[in-house]
This record gives structure tokens, sequence and C-alpha cells, in this order.
């Protein structure tokens, strides 16, 4: 059997990249998004060890990097921006907690859909309404009123995801809530940022305020982050949004009031829970999950878009390699991914866990294992192997851009 027809929702970063590698085998790809376009800006996201072969096997390492942030490092600073500690983004072979590879979400959006947008279908402003399988294939039917069939239908749309909702079961079934919440937006660069992250966190409170320099040095994004024992916001809900990220907030030093000042004027704002997807599985029939919608790690963890880009490489690469047999791929393709993510996810966990704040009657901390957190870390950066796929079908583009 040739390619397959293959239906992903979601247009943010694991659905572009595994249509990249869709097509690339042999795949007829169509790409759902109920956004009528792509969503600017976002938190700044990172690929370090194995992910940033994935860029390279891609052809795309020149178009990303030519995106990055440029990022030199991170400053932590206290409430008078007196610098505690510096980590620059060559520490650890540029895998460290800034990583040498650093790219606005939307920014790497956009270089994924510039990458593939002549050869694969992309539907904007729409979503699945319903969906049914078969032994053959899958009828979906779109809020539009379309109704199309496909072959296969592949999730990648994100921690909130509809397509898992409908398929797997309710989001309290998988969603892990890890007590923090996380907010971003552009702000104008009236703060003398220059190339460093400013990161000011006060203990106590277990609350975060920072400064990240982006692409263009006019301006600069805002990260914030609090504790929230619950989320119950509504992810739509930006005004709600807003009011809680003023509330949770008010009186934390450093530069946030001036921070705050420019909330109302963000053309880019977000704000939501600290989150884990896990599931036992990610696959049903002629269904599968990709990327935060099946494992997310959180945005503690630092690896969202690292699991992301090498899932698409590995669940195309599989499904090609069993003649796009889903029973045979998708149980390949987990079976490759499951203890990377685990691994992932354990980070995403520890860091969450560092930042609670400290009660009074809580055993003091126990001296960490070194030598196994160590292996912890590489597992998660590198515990992955990637097939090289020789003698499956590989219509390499031609030609990639080199700019966003």
């Amino acid at each position: 059997m040739s390619g397959d027809r293959v239906l992903v929702a979601g247009a943010s970063i694991a659905g572009p990249a595994l249509a990249h590698w869709l097509r690339r085998r042999g795949a007829e790809v169509t790409v759902v998004e109920r956004a009528p376009g792509l969503r600017p800006g976002g938190q700044a996201v990172d690929a370090r060890g194995v992910a940033k072969e994935v860029i390279r096997r891609m052809g795309l390492d020149a178009a990303v990097r030519a995106a990055c942030t440029d990022t030199a490092g991170a400053y932590t600073v206290d409430v008078d921006g007196n610098v505690l500690e510096t980590y620059r983004a060559d520490d650890d072979g540029g895998d460290g907690l800034i990583a040498e590879i650093e790219i606005l979400r939307g920014d790497l959006s956009q270089v994924l859909y510039d990458d593939t947008r002549d050869g694969v279908e992309y539907v904007f402003d729409d979503r699945i309404a319903e969906l049914v399988q078969d032994a053959d294939g899958v009828d979906v039917t779109f809020t539009s009123g379309d109704r199309r069939r496909f072959d296969l239908v592949v999730g990648a749309d994100g921690l909130h995801s509809t397509l898992r909702a409908m398929v797997f079961g309710p989001r309290e079934r998988f969603v892990r809530h890890l007590g923090l919440v996380l907010a971003f937006y552009s702000v104008p660069n009236e703060f003398g940022l220059d190339r460093w992250f400013l990161d000011y966190q006060d203990h106590e409170s277990a609350r975060s305020a920072g400064l990240r320099p982006i692409k263009d040095a006019t301006r600069a994004m805002a990260v914030f982050s609090f504790p929230a024992a619950d989320f119950d916001i509504d992810h739509r809900d930006v005004d709600g949004q807003k009011h809680l990220l003023r509330e949770r907030m008010a009186g934390l030093g450093w530069s946030t009031p001036r921070i705050l000042a420019h909330l109302d004027d963000a053309p880019d704002f977000y704000l939501d829970q600290v989150a884990q997807v896990v599931m036992d599985r990610w696959s049903d029939g002629r269904v599968a999950l990709i990327g935060d919608a099946a494992f997310s790690p959180s945005p503690m963890s630092g690896a969202g878009t690292g699991l992301a880009l090498v899932g698409a490489y590995l669940l195309a690469g599989e499904l090609a390699a069993a003649q796009w047999d889903p029973a045979v791929g998708f149980a390949a393709y987990e079976a490759r991914m499951r203890t990377f993510v685990e691994a992932n996810q354990e980070i995403g966990r520890l860091h969450a866990q560092s930042r609670a704040i400290p009660r009074p009657d809580d055993e003091p901390a126990e001296e960490p294992d070194m030598a196994a957190f160590t292996a912890l870390i590489d597992r998660a950066l590198n515990g992955v192997d990637l097939p090289d796929y020789a003698g499956l079908p590989d219509s390499r583009p031609s030609a990639s851009p080199t700019t966003p």
C-alpha cells in the first residue's frame, strides 16, 4: 500500500512536524486548525539532545537557528535587580538551562508551516466535530459541515485536546495538574534587555517574574508563574485569566508592576496550568495522539517541543515501515517513545516540586542522588533511538526556507 490519507488535528508544532515526515514518507496529509491562522509569539521553546538531530534530518537546522531568540544566557536576580546566578547558552554543550536552540513557539510554528505549506493541505478556522472509524478508515465531520474520509487521524491539538476527549475520554482522566500556573505575553523592551533572560523568584511565595529577549529587540517576552492548588479557569477565558494574573501577582516586587502595566495591550497573551498528560496508550484503532495531546511533560520539563519533534519523526517512520498498518505502526511508535517520554515527565515533576512553597512541618529535604539525577537527565536528552529508516520512501524537499 502506498502512503495513506492522514488527517492531523492541530497546526502548532507537533502537527506541522508530523506533516513534514508523513509527506516525505508518501502520505497525503491534511492539517486542520481551529484558529483562523497561525498563532504568533508564545513561550520560548527549546530543542535539546536528540531533538536537534531531528531538526537536522528535516533539513531545517538553518531555518530554525535563523529564527532563534539569540539569548546569550540567564541571570537570576534579587528584588533590586542584582545578579545572583549566571547561566550561559553554551553550558552543557548547548543543552543547559538556556538551550542553544531557543525559539518562540510561534516562530517555530511558522518555520514548520513554511516548510510544509506547498505539499500539505492546511484548513484553518475549522475543527473535527465528529468522527466514526471502522476497519478500513475514519469518517470525519467538520464544524464547517464538510465530510471526508481518511485512512488515519492523528491528534496534535495540545494539552486541551478535543480529539483526545472524543476518542479516549474526558480530560480529567489524563491531565495531571502540577500545582503551578504560567503566563506569557510580549511587552515593549523598556527594560534595557540585551540578549539576557532576567529571572526574579520570590521563594517565600513561590512566585516568579521574568523578561526574556526575543528576535525583535524592541520587545521582550514577559514570563510569570505562581502556585495554584487547582485550576478551573477556562483556557479560552482571556479576561478571566488576566484578572487572575493581576490578583496573584499583586505585591510582587522587582519590575513586576511595570510589566503588568502592559497586560491589556498584549497581542499574544497566554496563561495556562502547568500540567502533564499521562495515558496508558496513545492510539485507538485508526486514531493516534502526538505531542502534548498524548504526553505533555509540562513546560517545567523544557522538553515539550523536543518530544513533539522526535515523536513526529518516529510516528511517520514506523507507520511507513509497517506499510501504513495502524496497529503495527502505532504500537512500534509507542514502544520507541514510552521510556523517553517518562524520563522527561519525571524531570518536569521534579522541577515543579522544587518550586513548591515550603511548609513549616515539611521534613528536611534529602540530599539528592546526583548520579541518578545525571542519568535521568541523559535519558531525557538522548534516551531514544532514531532509526534512519533506510529503504523507506523519502521525498525530501529540494529546498527549505532559511528565514521564518
